[in-house]
């Protein structure tokens, strides 16, 4: 099952959301891992972080958490969710590094129970970024949930588990101008 699928989101809903993404939030690049911007607050283990793209008439922001594996510090995701500029959209962006196989997309647990599967959308010289537009649903599951695991594999066989901190998302999300 996919996150797609479990969020009843068709490929035009997908491709759609993608498109508006494009156009009206951060680039991708911009915000998987931060380097430049300002922090305006911190919930917990996550941070919202605003700047103003070039070409922007206003400031974006995105909640962000970047996390490494414990016993893999090559392997590391940088979580973003944004709002689109039109207020239409919310959506979750994970980078993660070159190396992961890409058929195999990102997986999902939230407290130990398998939400799905998102796939890779394209690759930057940073990384290579998995996208869903969170529906409300996954939405109140991050909410709601204690600890999530983002599942990247470098093998078939290979699931390597990343922890991200849910503790602040509630409360980050709800911040999110």
């Amino acid at each position: 099952m996919s996150f797609f699928a479990l969020h009843k989101i068709t490929a035009r809903k997908i491709i759609a959301g993608l498109f508006v993404a494009s156009i009206a939030a951060l680039p991708a690049n911009a915000l998987a891992a931060p380097q430049s911007g300002t922090v305006k607050s911190t919930h917990g283990a996550w941070s919202i972080l605003c700047d103003t793209p070039a070409g922007a008439k206003s400031e974006q922001c995105a909640l962000v958490q970047n996390v490494v594996a414990a016993d893999r510090p090559e392997m590391g995701l940088s979580v973003v969710v944004l709002k689109t500029a039109d207020n239409k959209a919310k959506i979750l962006r994970v980078l993660a590094p070159l190396g992961v196989l890409l058929p195999n997309g990102l997986g999902l647990n939230v407290d130990g129970k398998d939400i799905g599967r998102a796939y890779f959308v394209r690759c930057f010289e940073d990384g290579c970024y998995a996208e869903v537009i969170l529906e409300d649903q996954l939405v109140q599951t991050l909410k709601t949930g204690k600890a999530a695991t983002f599942i990247v594999f470098q093998t078939p066989e290979e699931g390597i588990g990343i922890p991200v901190e849910l503790n602040g998302f509630g409360a980050g999300f709800d911040a999110l101008p």
